[in-house]
């Protein structure tokens, strides 16, 4: 079979089961339960909590059928199916959610699902799920807003008909809207200076609105905040100069809270000009995505570094290697590739069983971390087998030749002393295996040639090969990138 013959019956696979969970859920069938995995773990909407137990989340999903037995209807509006590996898969999918009874409130809003799928046999199981709708609407350990919807929307579309009536479009008016939702709403003047704040941000962040208005805007943000802020600011006012009057500027950006603690937030910022166009100020929204942000950091771990050592994974060092070949050749100067394969790895498999196996390539990796500068980049490419890369070396080759061989002597040096491992039992030090395990490292220098990532990385490899060949435990620099040297 055709590779994107096998790509596309993949995904008609994975897009089945996304319907079969939506279909099930909707109709509250117990017979959902069996689409996750026994390696679950999933994000609740009300009280923001991580469950771990899959026994658990089954629990939380029943509870939900019991509250709306009837089915619901979930229309799904939009779906992409990113391919983090070939066992490994995420699902973003907008859609809307009609419970049984008229609720035209929540049918206007859409809602957004995130699944992880992983292929376990011959087919694939859920792993992880979040759901994130545009307000909160759910209690402690609901999966989905049900138990509630009618209520509240009923209780929203009474309070906006007796307002709409009573009140005008007055600043009493203004505020009382604001002062009714979790979004933060805010408004500055020309200098950043906050004139008003919805009361909603002393929920999320503990202060109340008198200790925020006339402060400076940038007070609101942690230090890495105010570099995003500035740098949004700065593409402002660029534009500006260009004529090119913006609308609506997004960020995302990590807020102060009063108790210390950082919390993110999704700003939506506008102008607000006189009628000759000139800037007087500013309004906007801030909403507070923080189980989004760690959920995105769980996704971008998954794909992008190794799960046993905290590595970066094949994926991102060839980015990084991409990045290092631009900037050799936007300075001139050389970087270096290493693969480094551990000699005497399988005998601890073997006597000591994988347990053993991991915590030596753990303490191989925090080894090989301690023998390089923070700008270098060290990977986990599989099995015994790591990579390192230099970059910003030296213009003279011969220069960055005797680095890149002290690194690698420094490498070998370190890899080859005792490993001394903790097998545990119940908490417990129940023995130490103490182990020697040297190294064979290949070595390919690069620089602004014509040479792609994929030579590069064949080259190291083929010399880390003559390294095991001349009786491991040794450096070999390859031949084919030396042909490439000017």
């Amino acid at each position: 079979m055709h590779i994107t013959d096998i790509h596309q019956n993949r995904h008609r696979q994975i897009r089945a089961l996304v319907d079969e969970y939506m279909k099930l859920y909707a109709s509250c069938d117990d017979r959902l339960t069996k689409l996750f995995s026994e390696d679950f773990s999933g994000f609740t909407i009300g009280g923001n909590v991580l469950i771990t137990n899959r026994d658990e989340w089954m629990d939380i999903i029943r509870q939900d059928f019991t509250n709306v037995p009837q089915p619901s209807r979930i229309e799904l509006r939009n779906l992409s199916i990113q391919d983090l590996s070939e066992q490994v898969v995420v699902i973003n999918a907008f859609f809307h959610i009609d419970p049984p009874k008229p609720d035209h409130i929540l049918s206007m809003e859409a809602a957004r699902l995130v699944l992880i799928l992983r292929r376990e046999g011959e087919g694939w199981k859920i792993v992880h799920s979040s759901t994130s709708f545009p307000y909160q609407l759910a209690q402690d350990h609901e999966i989905y807003p049900i138990e509630n919807l009618q209520q509240r929307n009923s209780v929203l579309e009474t309070l906006v008909k007796e307002r709409t009536r009573t009140l005008n479009e007055s600043e009493a008016f203004y505020r009382l809207l604001t002062e009714d939702t979790l979004d933060v709403i805010w408004r500055a003047d020309s200098e950043l200076y906050i004139t008003y704040i919805s009361p909603s941000d002393e929920h999320f962040r503990g202060f109340k609105s008198d200790e925020v208005i006339g402060h400076h805007v940038l007070e609101l943000f942690t230090e890495e905040g105010v570099a995003i802020v500035s740098e949004a600011w700065r593409k402002r006012q660029q534009a500006e100069l260009e004529g090119n009057h913006l609308g609506f500027v997004r960020f995302e950006a990590p807020h102060l809270c009063k108790d210390g603690s950082v919390i993110w937030g999704e700003v939506f910022s506008k102008a607000v000009r006189d009628d000759c166009g000139t800037i007087i100020g500013f309004h906007g929204i801030t909403r507070e995505i923080t189980q989004r942000k760690k959920m995105q950091d769980q996704i971008h771990q998954i794909a992008f570094y190794d799960t046993l050592t905290q590595l970066p994974n094949r994926r991102l060092l060839l980015d990084r290697l991409t990045q290092g070949l631009s900037t050799s050749k936007r300075t001139g100067n050389h970087g270096a590739l290493m693969f480094v394969d551990l000699d005497n790895f399988k005998p601890v498999n073997d006597k000591y069983g994988h347990f053993v196996g991991d915590l030596l390539l753990i303490e191989a990796a925090n080894r090989l971390k301690g023998c390089v500068r923070e700008t270098d980049s060290v990977a986990r490419f599989g099995g015994d087998e790591f990579v390192v890369m230099l970059g910003e070396l030296d213009k003279d080759y011969m220069k960055s030749t005797e680095h890149a061989r002290n690194v690698a002597e420094k490498i070998r040096a370190k890899l080859s002393e005792a490993y001394h491992l903790n097998m545990m039992h119940e908490g417990e030090i129940e023995h130490i295996v103490e182990h020697y395990c040297s190294a064979s490292i290949g070595i390919c220098l690069f620089l602004d040639h014509e040479a792609s990532t994929d030579d590069i990385l064949k080259w190291a490899d083929q010399a880390m090969y003559q390294a095991k060949a001349a009786g491991r435990n040794t450096i070999r620099f390859d031949k084919q990138s030396l042909a490439q040297q000017p």
